[in-house]
């Protein structure tokens, strides 16, 4: 039985049972987490609550006050969440970015807090004004969303608390970087931003009342493609591999001060690393994936001298690793890959890869192994679209997968490593989004 004719006999069987048992009526339904997803079809943007007693449920809504998207001229982009505010990038004739409560919140109770979910998601505010933004990325750090602007060459930085309550008045636009551009920042003070082409870097003083860069400098490779940082350090995939600087949280250096070291990488003489689109980060150690050598990629960037600890992915011709999320689930820390099909006319079994990024819990990650490979749907792979996506709630016990072929949502048990309920959303649903965690009722 083909794995996506299982798929269908098992939504089937569950649209064919009666409702929830006399039991399970009588329980009150816990929302483990609020998701957000967006459909490459019709380019709308759904969310939903994922509740469960005995029996999970997906009771789906639609954003209040989102700009309508034309189809034919615009696109959702790359989104992210911080605070519970998400920030989605639209792409095209009237292209910028969408700010969205998303309804979840955190509230204190003593030494822990509660997520509660009776507020509805509403659109905060809408900056749609430029004509293209295509690349725009959304970042997080110290709490902080920003978000490029590669048609005005600068970026946005928005405070959640402060935007949910204040909308517009609480961003910031900087001037910094050009082309698909990256952000890294560092405590709220420093940003560098980076210039695709010429692998040019401005760094931005967050504080200071000026948003023009403070200083630039040259990485000394083209093709910049994605930075982060960590650790007080900054790090930039170009091509050749990493390099990375100490963060200047002052911006008190000279440009011609500025010391750009690599990371160290033993197949760095052999075969050439494939272009990095993103870095995700555990504790101190940046995680990312290298498609040309089907790894996965671990740098601790606390290290004096950070070098690239690769972790094999046996990965069947014709499938190539998706960019790694990363989550912390019960004390256990893990990367989460995709392997996707790189022509859409083959019939190949894409799988879901799990990597233990800590096995023994000392906080090396040089033993990271692989736990599991789990088989998924088919993606639609057309350019930055139509990839899987996944989320997890906010204490990491379960991941949400999108299959964007079959039009389904997955939910996932992290503890159990193992699919535990399927919905039928129709569509292609592709980049997803989660706010929240279980809920917790006296």
């Amino acid at each position: 039985m083909s794995f996506k004719h299982a798929l269908f006999c098992t939504i089937a069987a569950a649209a064919l049972t009666n409702g929830p048992s006399p039991a399970a009526a009588q329980m009150r339904a816990t929302t483990i987490t609020r998701v957000f997803w967006q459909d490459r079809e019709t380019q709308r943007l759904s969310y939903a609550d994922v509740t469960t007693t005995n029996q999970w449920n997906l009771k789906r809504g639609w954003v209040t006050g989102i700009p309508k998207i034309d189809a034919t001229g615009q696109s959702l982009g790359h989104m992210n969440q911080a605070g519970g505010l998400l920030a989605l990038n639209v792409t095209g004739t009237s292209g910028g970015w969408v700010a969205i409560d998303s309804g979840a919140y955190e509230e204190p109770h003593g030494n822990h807090t509660h997520w509660k979910y009776n507020k509805l998601p509403a659109t905060k505010l809408s900056n749609l004004k430029s004509d293209k933004t295509s690349g725009a990325r959304t970042y997080v750090y110290d709490n902080q969303l920003y978000v490029t602007d590669p048609a005005l060459n600068g970026f946005t930085r928005a405070n959640p608390s402060a935007v949910r309550y204040g909308g517009s008045s609480a961003t910031r636009f900087f001037k910094g970087g050009s082309g698909k551009l990256a952000v890294a920042a560092v405590n709220n003070a420093v940003a560098y931003a980076t210039h695709e082409e010429t692998g040019q870097v401005d760094v931005v003083n967050l504080l200071k009342s000026s948003s023009e860069p403070a200083y630039s400098f040259m990485l000394g490779a083209d093709g910049v493609s994605a930075a982060t940082a960590n650790s007080g350090k900054v790090f930039f995939a170009h091509e050749g591999g990493i390099s990375w600087v100490f963060a200047d949280t002052t911006t008190s250096r000279a440009a011609d001060s500025v010391q750009i070291k690599k990371v160290t990488d033993s197949l760095a003489s052999e075969t050439p690393m494939a272009a990095v689109n993103s870095f995700a980060n555990q504790r101190n150690w940046i995680v990312f994936t290298d498609a040309a050598n089907s790894t996965v990629c671990l740098v601790n960037a606390a290290a004096q001298n950070p070098q690239v600890v690769r972790v094999p992915i046996e990965t069947d011709k014709g499938l190539m690793l998706s960019d790694p999320s990363v989550v912390l689930s019960l004390g256990k820390r893990y990367a989460f890959v995709f392997q996707e099909r790189t022509d859409a006319a083959q019939e190949i079994q894409e799988q879901l890869t799990v990597i233990e990024l800590d096995p023994n819990r000392d906080r090396d990650f040089s033993d990271a192994r692989v736990k599991v490979s789990i088989p998924v749907g088919a993606s639609r792979v057309s350019g930055g679209d139509g990839h899987h996506g996944i989320c997890f709630d906010a204490y990491g016990r379960h991941a949400i997968i999108t299959d964007p072929v079959d039009g389904i949502l997955s939910v996932m048990s992290v503890q159990k490593m193992a699919i535990v309920a399927r919905f039928q959303v129709g569509g292609s649903p592709d980049r997803i989004m989660a706010v929240g965690a279980p809920e917790h009722f006296h």
